[in-house]
């Protein structure tokens, strides 16, 4: 496929200039840090210009780029998010936590161009070059192109990429009885065979190093072992010991502090758009907590947090 030429025919734009765009493509970006949430440094953020973010966009649905994603990948998929990843895991008493170092700029173009030429056959220097340089942001004072946080095509890019992975591991557990989800960078695994989740931390570095593709490491700071003696937690959600799913003492307390700030007339616009977002993800994850709201502060208060906009 001629992705030049079929991004102009989508777009409407000449060829000539597509080209020229997706050459300069790699530099596109506004690149900028933020805090983590765990407060241990910063995250550089790269985040393509408005036509480049058209561009990808627009490629991701061109056949070349209709690639496999595993079942275990729950992050950035359609109906599905961090509830249903935390529900997969609700019925297992023990639980490993591990986590990718660098997860996005640690996937490069080269893994890309492998991983198409693996599941659509070989690329022409010319489908290469514009993969590289339209999906990649290449870092200043470098010459590696890598996955940017902030590209809206790099969340289905690193799921697809990492499929072999997905179903090396998915394999092993399901034998293993095993429960496995990645939400991205996340990797859980729950069982209620004890003793069984200690090998495994081994055996991903293994399966890691046989990878033909990408380069990925282990954060090893941020590996947990936990079981329903302690508090356990997935991709934000607490897995209550009634096989349940909550956000959580803390996280309620805080939405209550707000709720009754909202009702005083205390709380900031950003405040209360936050707590219309809170409001709306409570109702989501704990449909119970979010009734609890409704009894005590009614139903009319909860609907104007509902329908808060800062100009009303």
């Amino acid at each position: 496929m001629d992705i030049y030429n079929a991004l102009s025919e989508l777009l409407l734009i000449d060829e000539v200039e597509i080209v020229s765009y997706i050459n300069k493509a790699p530099h596109r970006y506004k690149v900028y840090k933020i805090p983590k949430r765990n407060g241990s440094g910063s995250r550089v953020i790269a985040q393509p210009a408005k036509e480049l973010k058209v561009l990808q966009k627009s490629a991701l649905n061109m056949p070349l780029l209709d690639l496999p994603v595993h079942k275990s990948a729950f992050a950035y998929m359609e109906g599905i998010g961090i509830k249903q990843n935390a529900q997969k895991h609700s019925k297992n008493q023990y639980l490993l936590k591990m986590d990718f170092s660098d997860f996005f700029p640690s996937i490069v173009s080269s893994d890309l161009l492998s991983h198409v030429e693996k599941h659509k056959g070989k690329l022409e220097i010319k489908e290469k070059v514009a993969l590289k340089k339209l999906f990649f942001w290449c870092v200043k004072g470098s010459t590696e192109h890598r996955l940017s946080i902030g590209a809206p095509s790099s969340p289905f890019l690193s799921n697809t990429i990492l499929f072999d992975f997905d179903t090396i591991v998915n394999d092993y557990c399901t034998q293993e009885k095993i429960t496995y989800t990645r939400y991205a960078d996340d990797l859980t695994f729950t069982t209620n065979v004890s003793g069984v989740l200690f090998e495994l931390p081994t055996y991903i570095e293994g399966v890691l190093k046989k990878l033909e593709y990408p380069t990925l490491k282990i954060n090893h700071s941020k590996t947990v072992f936990s079981s329903k003696k302690n508090n356990r937690h997935v991709t934000g959600l607490v897995l209550t010991n009634d096989n349940a799913i909550s956000l959580g003492r803390d996280r309620k307390r805080y939405i209550r502090s707000l709720v009754y700030g909202f009702c005083n007339k205390k709380l900031s616009d950003d405040e209360s758009i936050k707590l219309r977002g809170l409001i709306s993800f409570a109702k989501h994850v704990e449909p119970t907590f979010f009734r609890s709201l409704v009894k005590k502060y009614s139903l009319a208060v909860i609907s104007d947090i509902e329908r808060y906009y800062p100009d009303n």
